[in-house]
């Protein structure tokens, strides 16, 4: 099992987000909060079950796919630790979270 830790930008995101989706609906951040909280369980529990993503070879970066809703966590393995580097939109760009990999180390 695995320690979780957020990145400051992707807690950003992930509060942005859920007030985003409360706006729309009232209870809808609420239910996207509970999804993520869900696909964070997953990370924590068995994180090597998640695809490994090969746009950067420094680090081993990987994708939750979170239900219901059109975002993922993309999260880094660091010993044992798993650190979440976004909660990213599934139609942003690809990869615009990569400079928060900077100064990350596997060891």
């Amino acid at each position: 099992m695995k320690n979780l830790s957020f990145d400051r930008e992707a807690l950003a995101e992930l509060t942005d987000a859920a007030e985003w989706y409360d706006r729309q609906r009232k209870g809808l951040g609420a239910q996207f909060l509970h999804e993520v909280d869900a696909a964070l369980t997953h990370v924590r529990e068995r994180p090597l079950l998640f695809p490994r993503l090969m746009i950067c070879s420094e680090v081993e970066l990987r994708r939750a796919v979170v239900k219901r809703f059109p975002y993922a966590v993309v999260f880094v393995l660091l010993g044992t630790e798993a650190r979440i580097l976004a909660v990213a939109h599934t139609k942003r760009r690809e990869g615009y979270w990569l400079g928060r990999v900077r100064g990350l180390s596997e060891d």
